[in-house]
């Protein structure tokens, strides 16, 4: 029988809606993307800051016998049941990573390529060497089938080392990892089981992964991979129903706390500690009526932090009204914070509200507070403490129920002190500070930024990158970001718009003038190896990349036009193992036309 003809990610995407839709082992090709070498390159090293990257997700380098005592500890101490499930669910959570990422990094990727990364990411990891025997799937009939043998397994290592051959199976979160990675591109509830393992007595491990009706009864699997907390991720902390919708709910969303729809472009996003600091203390401020002052530099989201608390306070149904001090004349300030009355002054034909009636029963968000002269303060000071406000013009006093919170780029302490701003007024608005931290300070928010800004500027532009270079992610971390969040959408929203549709966005694409971070930065090279991957050059001219690749210098040499097509037929016809239709579609050729373009190619030439 014919195997289904091969597709990538982005066909299917494009007519379906879905990602992949069928695929297996055989029309797995080893020179497509994503290859070793593709995902080695994903993986790098900055010493200087103490992370380590798999493209945007920060990795740990830990000692083998280290994990190893954790999971005795875990065993000792919680037992064998429960120490499995949660090593189980670690694996699970670490899979579903692994599929996101390389269904971002590589939407044009082959099925059968793709879901192949997961066992090669595996082995880059060091957790495991992982060997296909075969696998097969397809999301229109809901089936997958798929047989793996495992060598070194470091779990095994570990476990044999404290408890010797026993008579279960002991890669407990490698089980998990390709439940995770699997069903999370598969799009429904895949199980793997491990039927050897070393740790009883076998050579190495085989593990045969179904889709989840194809097992019959999976409580047993189910028992590992359920746990209330993950049940919990859902809205409201409910727990589904179903199982297996559970399961699907533990792949980790991009973002930390998010706004009430995805187009709302004061969405907050991230990961790092300070940025999950931050939100708890959000949290715990905002069903009360306390003022909270925002302080950071420009850029880092103080108004956005401030949307967010409005939304999630008791005063969510009623306006947010938001002021930017610097931007209003000192002459103008008064009117528009309080309001005017008609023929106040010239030109004021009419009566209209301040912020702070607009605002009546929700909250004013005074940005740049540190701008207002003393005069101002005063008179802004006054409302704040009586909770009433006398129009310009005006004779009668307007009780208002505001929630004041403020935002400073300034050390309002540092301009008390100075004489610049009043004590009274500094401790009426610093009742609860949230301090935010400046991108430099948590690079852990970084890759989910980038990604969120992608999905969001391209939507808005009618673009279609296909992601970030492995040298762009890499700028990006080290790059200082003095203009934090805002300087940050502005490099990508210009990637966006300078990358071709179809194509990654590369350093070039983003900055032009920006001075790009001299701090030493390590990338797995070709050969394994790390090298130093800060300073890169721009890429070469096309014709001097060609023309040292046949002469083996750096360029200047003839580049003849024959040779040139002939090395590069030969070569893709190598890479695809001689499988001429492989080799056609890497080039964009029929089969048919590869074949006599290589025939003539190999032909004598002819001389005069």
């Amino acid at each position: 029988m014919a195997k289904p003809p091969r597709i990538s990610l982005a066909e299917v995407a494009r007519q379906t809606g879905t990602m992949l839709r069928r695929g297996d082992s055989g029309h797995f090709v080893d020179g497509q993307a994503p290859t070793m070498a593709d995902l080695t390159e994903s993986l790098f090293f900055s010493p200087g800051d103490g992370r380590i990257w798999l493209n945007d997700q920060r990795m740990l380098l830990l000692h083998s016998s280290a994990v190893g005592h954790l999971r005795r500890e875990l065993i000792d101490t919680l037992g064998v049941d429960r120490a499995r499930g949660l090593l189980t669910r670690a694996g699970y959570v670490s899979g579903a990573r692994d599929a996101q990422l390389v269904r971002e990094r590589w939407p044009q990727g082959d099925a059968a390529n793709v879901f192949m990364a997961g066992t090669r990411l595996h082995a880059l990891e060091g957790v495991v060497k992982v060997t296909p025997l075969s696998f097969d799937f397809d999301i229109d009939r809901g089936t997958y089938e798929g047989e793996f043998l495992w060598e070194h397994s470091s779990e095994d290592d570990e476990h044999i080392s404290a408890y010797g051959i026993g008579t279960e199976p002991a890669c407990w979160s490698q089980v998990g990892y390709a439940t995770g990675y699997v069903t999370s591109l598969f799009g429904q509830l895949v199980i793997f089981r491990e039927i050897e393992c070393r740790s009883m007595g076998a050579s190495v491990c085989r593990v045969i992964g179904r889709h989840a009706a194809a097992w019959g009864d999976i409580s047993e699997d189910l028992r590992y991979l359920e746990a209330k907390d993950f049940r919990r991720l859902g809205s409201a902390g409910a727990a589904p129903a179903d199982p297996e919708a559970a399961l699907t709910s533990v792949i980790p969303a991009a973002s930390a706390a998010t706004g009430a729809t995805g187009q709302d472009r004061h969405e907050i996003v991230g990961a790092s500690s300070a940025f999950n600091s931050a939100c708890h203390q959000l949290a715990r401020v905002a069903g009360t009526r306390a003022t909270v002052l925002f302080t950071g530099e420009s850029g880092v989201g103080k108004e956005a932090f401030a949307r967010r608390l409005h939304r999630i306070s008791t005063r969510a149904d009623k306006p947010f009204i938001a002021v930017n001090c610097a931007a209003i004349p000192e002459s103008l300030i008064e009117s528009e914070l309080f309001g005017v009355e008609r023929g106040a002054f010239t030109g004021a034909s009419q009566s209209r509200p301040g912020r702070f009636e607009r605002a009546d029963g929700g909250t004013l968000f005074l940005d740049e507070i540190g701008t207002l002269s003393l005069v101002s303060q005063g008179k802004l000071l006054r409302a704040l403490q009586e909770g009433e406000v006398e129009r310009v013009g005006g004779t009668r006093v307007i009780r208002v129920d505001v929630r004041v919170v403020a935002a400073t780029n300034v050390d309002l302490q540092a301009e008390v002190q100075a004489g610049r701003f009043r004590e009274d007024l500094f401790y009426r608005l610093n009742v609860y500070p949230i301090h935010l931290p400046p991108l430099r300070e948590r690079r852990d928010d970084i890759p989910l930024l980038m990604n969120h800004f992608l999905r969001r500027e391209a939507e808005r532009h009618g673009r279609r990158p296909t992601g970030y270079t492995p040298r762009a992610v890499r700028a990006m971390l080290h790059y200082p970001f003095p203009g934090n969040i805002r300087e940050l959408q502005n490099l990508i929203e210009r990637g966006v718009i300078s990358a071709e549709d179809g194509a990654a966005i590369d350093v070039a694409h983003m900055f032009r003038r920006e001075q790009l971070s001299d701090e030493a930065l390590l990338a797995i090279g070709a050969r394994g190896t790390l090298t130093a991957a800060k300073g890169e050059p721009e890429p070469k001219r096309l014709l001097d990349v060609l023309s040292g690749a046949l002469h083996g210098s750096a360029g200047g040499g003839s580049v003849p036009l024959a040779e040139l097509e002939r090395r590069l037929l030969e070569e893709a016809a190598e890479a695809a193992g001689g499988n001429f239709s492989a080799a056609a579609r890497r080039l964009g050729l029929t089969r048919a036309q590869f074949a006599y373009r290589l025939e003539k190619a190999r032909e004598p030439i002819a001389k005069d």
